[in-house]
């Protein structure tokens, strides 16, 4: 068993607020081997990233590390690191004695619905798998989840679970598509999935930016938990045995024929 505190807390403009959000969530996270917070968990989007962007050795990132230290879990979480022109979206894993693991930097970029993400954020190039308390988990930002192959080429690195961070954008079918994908990408994967989105934050910003429904589903993509859209930490159980039972039922992976991807290109 994994346990795993999904912790959809609202972001604010303002770093050291949302650090102190994390502490908060933390001290609420009792039991858990891995806390998960969104995308951008740093600093609401916005033209404001460029001038916020830390490096992974700067107070919030050794913030996120203190705490987790303190309470003895892994984290992973959303912050904004200075690229060459313009900024990374990076989702940065640390573990339980506080030192960072991997650093993912997301490589789609939502251009998409209006929003033009790559005016502000550099593509990384990399998928990323890290061991966070005895597990092997494939990180997953955002727009990224619309892209089957990248959470395919994270299963072919050795990934036993997903977690998917974002600050996923409102509107007119945006939160169908959300539960969706989230389910589609746990199920054609048989793969435990922990999705976590910022929640709602109306009071501090009017971007928009924040739909909650973090989730936990299941290898056969139903869902185990789904924090709707208040702020919470709730903490969920993963069973890896659940995981090889569904790839013996459903052995989908095994079924791969490669030679369709060769044809294809």
């Amino acid at each position: 068993m994994t346990r795993i505190a999904l912790c959809q807390i609202p972001v604010s403009p303002d770093p050291p607020a949302n650090l102190e959000r994390v502490r908060q969530a933390l001290a609420r996270a009792e039991g858990a081997d891995l806390a998960i917070f969104p995308e951008a968990t740093l600093t609401r989007y916005g033209r404001r990233i460029t001038g916020l962007a830390e490096h992974l050795d700067g107070p919030f990132v050794s913030g996120l590390a203190e705490a987790a230290k303190e309470h003895g879990l892994a984290v992973i979480a959303g912050v904004f690191e200075p690229g060459e022109q313009r900024v990374h979206n990076t989702a940065v894993a640390i573990d339980a004695q506080g030192t960072v693991r991997a650093a993912y930097r997301k490589i789609h970029l939502f251009d998409s619905f209006g929003a033009k993400e790559s005016d502000l954020v550099e593509p990384g190039a990399e998928p990323v798998v890290v061991e966070l308390a005895g597990v092997r988990v494939g990180l997953i930002t955002c727009y990224d989840v619309r892209f089957p192959e990248l959470a395919r080429a994270l299963v072919d690195q050795g990934a036993e679970l997903f977690a998917v961070i974002a600050a996923w954008g409102s509107g007119p079918l945006k939160e169908d598509h959300w539960v969706t994908l989230v389910r589609a990408r746990a199920l054609e994967n048989t793969m435990w999935t922990a999705a976590v989105g910022q929640a709602p934050n109306p009071a501090e910003a009017s971007d928009g930016y924040g739909v909650g429904r973090s989730m936990l589903v299941d290898p056969l993509g139903v869902v185990r938990a789904d924090l709707g859209t208040a702020p919470g930490v709730q903490v969920v159980e993963v069973d890896h045995e659940q995981t090889a039972a569904a790839r013996a039922t459903l052995p989908c992976l095994e079924h791969r024929v490669l030679r369709v991807q060769q044809i294809v290109k």
